[in-house]
């Protein structure tokens, strides 16, 4: 266990050295479940991003997006269910009165035990815990100059009500028959009580998800179906199908509006967690959004003039944890060995992300900081910024650079030598067969969108 925490401490050292992941407001000493994410990790989760919705919307038919506020009318959330049920169940620690989830044993588990090793319990004391106690998660804020109830509303917990709520609009206005779905990435916002992990669990995260809308009737076999693609979906990330399980919620622990519930957990350092899940809704947002709006949100069959209200099955993925679950996947440690003897010197650290997620595609190097090597590497970088993420790096020596750029995930390094004014050519790098391929300057845009596509 110890050996694959210490994994995790590496994945959030690289995470901050490189500018992938930083703790939020750090000069002021940081707040809890907080992060910022730095130069290389906006391109990192702006790619998984867009990978998804190329899968979600942009290569399906029956699919279309939106973009809802986070602040909306305090109905909706009464509507669905969230200020009644939205909770977690919350115990306090009766010595140090740190707060955990109740429904979250190992942590419980692990306070105890650092309890034990910092020998802070009296002879013969055990841990105790007050008795649980639900804790909303919504947070709560103000609109207006007045700080009253009327004034009070939500930030949001999740991004499916807006669909919900505009589903009739949707659907008239794209002209859709059943089934289809509309899909959002949007941030969402929960008061969580734990804390840890890095970007695992945050106060504010990013949620991409789906509300695919279909007949009464069809909503078991099309979740068969969305199960099937959100497998297909991790595997087009490049995440090890080892490192990825699905767990069947029993009834007991299936959320108000569930009729079915599946998650798929990672592999993570410090165990086996979720970062997906898929819900079938039912009918219960649209039925409860129609009762307290009054507004007809029912589907009518033009073909056969019946009206009803669609069951929904939601696929959701949680962007942070999938992207700190594609950092632990592609880190990779190997051995550097001296030329002489052999011998092991240093350990050196390679990202193995897919080219699709690599924040860097390119890197161009010139091999020395002399004026005949620089300014054809200015003309190669301006030129490749048009078509990929580049990155220029012109200090400390050429290995030196390579494995910075091996570090960060990069697939390919141009290196400009001295050969290259009279045969117009550069060496180009591949991070993972780390063969060198003498490339024309004038073939490089050709030469990189086939090795972009393969």
């Amino acid at each position: 266990m110890k050996e694959k925490i210490d994994l995790m401490d590496k994945i959030i050292s690289l995470a901050k050295r490189r500018g992938f992941i930083f703790p939020g407001s750090e000069i002021y000493g940081g707040l809890a479940n907080s992060y910022d994410y730095g130069p290389l990790g906006v391109e990192l989760f702006r790619n998984i991003s867009n990978l998804w919705w190329k899968k979600i919307v942009q290569e399906r038919s029956d699919m279309v997006g939106v973009r809802g506020p986070i602040i909306m009318n305090p109905k909706v959330w009464e509507a669905s269910g969230h200020i009644s049920n939205f909770s977690d169940p919350l115990v306090e620690c009766k010595i140090c009165h740190i707060r955990l989830r109740a429904d979250k044993p190992d942590e419980i588990h692990a306070h105890e035990e650092t309890h034990k090793g910092k020998n802070s319990l009296p002879a013969g004391r055990q841990v105790e815990w007050t008795d649980p106690k639900n804790f909303n998660l919504l947070f709560k804020t103000f609109i207006g100059t007045t700080e009253d109830n009327k004034s009070t509303v939500y930030l949001r917990g999740e991004t499916a009500q807006t669909m919900f709520i505009d589903f009739k609009l949707v659907q008239e206005s794209a002209r859709r028959k059943l089934p289809f779905g509309i899909a959002q990435i949007g941030r969402s916002f929960r008061n969580e009580i734990t804390t840890g992990n890095s970007i695992f669990r945050m106060k504010e995260f990013t949620i991409a998800e789906l509300e695919y809308f279909v007949k009464p009737g069809d909503d078991d076999r099309v979740f068969k179906e969305w199960l099937k693609f959100q497998q297909e979906f991790f595997a087009a990330l490049g995440l090890k199908k080892e490192n990825i399980k699905t767990v069947e919620l029993p009834k007991d622990e299936l959320a108000h509006y569930s009729k079915r519930t599946v998650d798929t957990y990672y592999k993570f350092p410090f165990g086996w967690d979720e970062m997906a899940g898929l819900a079938n809704r039912t009918d219960y947002d649209l039925k409860n959004h129609i009762e307290l709006s009054g507004a007809n949100l029912k589907y009518k069959d033009d073909a056969s003039g019946e009206e009803f209200i669609p069951f929904v099955v939601e696929p959701t993925f949680g962007l942070d944890r999938i992207m700190l679950a594609v950092l632990i996947d592609a880190y990779t440690e190997s051995e550097a060995r001296s030329g002489k003897d052999d011998a092991v010197h240093e350990t050196e650290v390679t990202l193995r992300l897919s080219k699709e997620l690599a924040p860097i595609k390119i890197a161009v190097l010139p091999l020395s900081r002399k004026e005949q090597l620089i300014a054809p590497a200015q003309d190669i970088l301006k030129t490749l910024q048009q078509h990929w993420m580049c990155q220029y790096d012109e200090t400390a020596s050429i290995g030196k650079r390579y494995r910075r750029q091996d570090e960060i995930g990069t697939p390919f390094c141009v290196t400009v030598d001295f050969e290259t004014a009279s045969d117009q050519s550069v060496t180009i790098r591949d991070r993972d067969t780390m063969k060198q391929d003498r490339v024309k300057i004038a073939d490089l845009v050709n030469y990189f969108g086939e090795k972009m596509s393969s």
